[in-house]
């Protein structure tokens, strides 16, 4: 490796590990199997902030689809060598595995099991409430 490149090397190792953070997250699927499990309970309040904001980005991603999906294709350009990389690399970056394109695929498909996954949030939230409020009731009546 040459002198130059081993900065840039250094700085791309640094940075990979974040970019696997960012890339990680906490699926839908996993967030809906904790609320299965009893393991994310949330309050109704937060519950139907988090599914109106959930819900706001699917409504703005349906009425901006069409011309989302225009990115799948090359955008014209000129004929030139450099113009039809730009073009093809354009289009490609939107396309690739962490383009544009792709990770709002992924998103518009994951947040559906989100919403569902903060309802059985609410649910759990509710039942703990009831058990707590008969637990402190049960306590109050030994005292």
């Amino acid at each position: 490796m040459t002198e130059e490149a081993q900065p840039v090397q250094a700085k791309l190792a640094d940075a990979t590990p974040m970019m696997a953070a960012t890339r990680v997250g906490l699926a839908g699927r996993d967030l809906k199997l904790m609320a299965k499990q009893g393991g994310f309970a949330v309050d109704d309040t937060t519950g139907e902030e988090m599914i109106r904001s959930l819900q706001g980005v699917l409504d703005s991603l349906e009425e901006r689809w069409t011309a989302l999906t225009k990115l799948q294709k090359s955008p014209p350009m000129s004929g030139t060598a450099t113009a039809r990389w730009v073009s093809g690399h354009m289009q490609g970056t939107a396309t690739d595995a962490q383009g544009l394109l792709t990770q709002l695929e992924a998103a518009r498909a994951e947040f559906p099991t989100y919403v569902e996954a903060i309802e059985l949030g609410k649910r759990n939230y509710r039942e703990r409430d009831d058990e707590n409020q008969r637990n402190l009731t049960r306590i109050d009546t030994e005292i």
